[in-house]
């Protein structure tokens, strides 16, 4: 049979970064699996995705479904015919619904009993027929947890749709799809080529984007072109590596449609604050990619990727150094500020903070935790006093200013603070590894002290919500149980 490719475009306004991998490859899954259930031969399932567009193109798709026989079985031969081999009512009934006479009928032993049958023979639809009427249900399945409405129309999606490409081969597929007639025009970058591009085929797709309209369309091609970009950019300019966190690069290359890495730099005296502050500071907020040197010490260095080629890279430089060093001042003032009190002092600022309505405070769980963990490190041929010195500061860190700005940064802090304070170095250590896994393959608590309360914390969260009748559902489990006691298991 005849193919031609298929291509589908939604055009959009910009897309949520950290979904539109995932809708990308729900799209394709969908019409994939929509094309399936049509019984319509295809081959490669291409998916695109940027800011403002999720595409799939289908390679050698089927001009129509299959002509297919359908044999319906009637009455056993034996009840269809009477001893004088007259047709009975069950036979003339059964041929009255096929629309034919009964000695038109056949017969079949199919089942090991003879029977009447009729064979029609369907006719397969046009491919160009059914398309938009699987468009909608792949769309309506996509994972998208708020759909939104614009304008007057009541068609909803994840961002408002302005364009749309339905293009069987070189011909266009007119229906309509939300209240939007398709056509073969995309649209180019927003400010390299803000106007329509005409696509004549499926195959021209690609090209068309990347040579007249400014945009990589493959999610993949330009996410290693990101990766390989910053790689570049940060051994050519500082002989240093760029540390390429996957999250990040995702988010970022989901923010792109024309990535240009560029580097920028920010004051040493911002490296007197843990690197782990900058690096959330400059990570969560501005999407930039920090630097180290071969022994892996931070840099006061950054990498950010512009969405367009400036004509005056050093302005787009110079602004986003300009956003970053608020941020950076922040981080700092934090750290100075925080470190003028000692976490033993801030135990009492967790009295107000409730853990569970049942349960008490933060500061009744650390209690339970200290006792907890006592026992527990006597059990494992640890220092009882150490552990539980560092189960009642382990959550105090959590009332500090640079985690209530950065709360990816609870016990990464509190280690520091307590370093900071004189605490002894297990105590340090164990008001971070009491995290320890946070998930799965993670590191595991490194010393005696830190193992002792990282099991008691959550032990004391497993016994306490179990205990008031508050265990993990099958779609909700809010404190984490089903990790916490994966956790346990690992450590011992």
């Amino acid at each position: 049979m005849a193919t031609r490719d298929l291509l589908i475009e939604i055009g959009t306004e910009e897309l949520p970064p950290k979904a539109v991998s995932r809708l990308s490859s729900a799209f394709a899954d969908q019409i994939a699996k929509q094309l399936q259930d049509l019984n319509l031969g295809f081959g490669d399932v291409e998916r695109f995705a940027t800011p403002r567009r999720l595409a799939v193109l289908v390679r050698d798709l089927e001009e129509a479904q299959q002509d297919n026989e359908k044999t319906r079985l009637g009455p056993a031969v034996k009840a269809a015919f009477d001893q004088a081999g007259q047709p009975t009512k069950a036979a003339a009934g059964f041929a009255r619904s096929c629309g034919v006479d009964v000695a038109d009928l056949a017969r079949s032993d199919k089942d090991g009993t003879e029977k009447l049958a009729y064979t029609v023979l369907e006719k397969g639809q046009a491919t160009t027929a059914l398309i938009p009427d699987l468009l909608e249900p792949a769309l309506s399945q996509l994972p998208i947890p708020k759909r939104m409405r614009w304008g007057s129309s009541r068609n909803e999606f994840v961002r408002p749709v302005h364009w749309l490409i339905l293009l069987y081969g070189n011909k266009v597929i007119e229906a309509p799809v939300m209240n939007l007639k398709p056509g073969n025009k995309t649209r180019g970058h927003r400010f390299h080529c803000p106007k329509e591009l005409i696509v004549p085929t499926p195959a021209d797709y690609e090209v068309v984007l990347k040579q007249e309209g400014y945009v990589l369309a493959d999610f993949a091609e330009r996410r290693e072109q990101i990766r390989a970009g910053v790689a570049a950019l940060a051994e050519k300019e500082a002989g240093g590596k760029a540390v390429i966190d996957e999250d990040l690069l995702d988010e970022v290359t989901a923010l792109n449609e024309w990535p240009v890495p560029l580097m920028g730099r920010f004051e040493e005296r911002f490296l007197d604050v843990p690197a782990e502050a900058l690096i959330s500071s400059m990570k969560e907020h501005q999407k930039y990619f920090h630097v180290v040197d071969a022994g892996g010490k931070m840099l006061p260095l950054f990498i950010t990727v512009a969405n367009l080629e400036s004509k005056d890279p050093a302005q787009v430089i110079s602004g986003n150094e300009k956003v970053i060093r608020p941020r950076l001042s922040d981080a700092a003032f934090f750290y100075d500020t925080d470190r003028k009190t000692r976490l033993e002092d801030r135990i009492e600022a967790l009295k107000p903070i409730v853990f569970q309505d049942k349960l008490g405070s933060i500061y009744d769980k650390s209690v339970r935790v200290a006792a907890l963990a006592k026992k527990i490190a006597e059990a494992i041929n640890s220092d009882p006093a150490l552990a539980e010195r560092a189960a009642m500061l382990a959550k105090t860190d959590l009332v500090t200013e640079m985690v209530l700005e950065f709360t990816d940064l609870q016990g990464i802090m509190g280690q520091y603070y307590a370093a900071n304070d004189g605490e002894h170095a297990d105590v340090a250590k164990a008001l971070n590894e009491q995290y320890m896994p946070r998930f799965a393959g993670d590191d595991l608590p490194t010393t005696l002290t830190g193992c002792a309360v990282a099991i008691a914390d959550r032990i004391d969260s497993l016994v306490g919500l179990f205990g008031i009748n508050q265990p993990p559902s099958g779609t909700r489990d809010p404190f984490a149980l089903r990790r916490a006691s994966l956790g346990v298991l690992r450590i011992i």
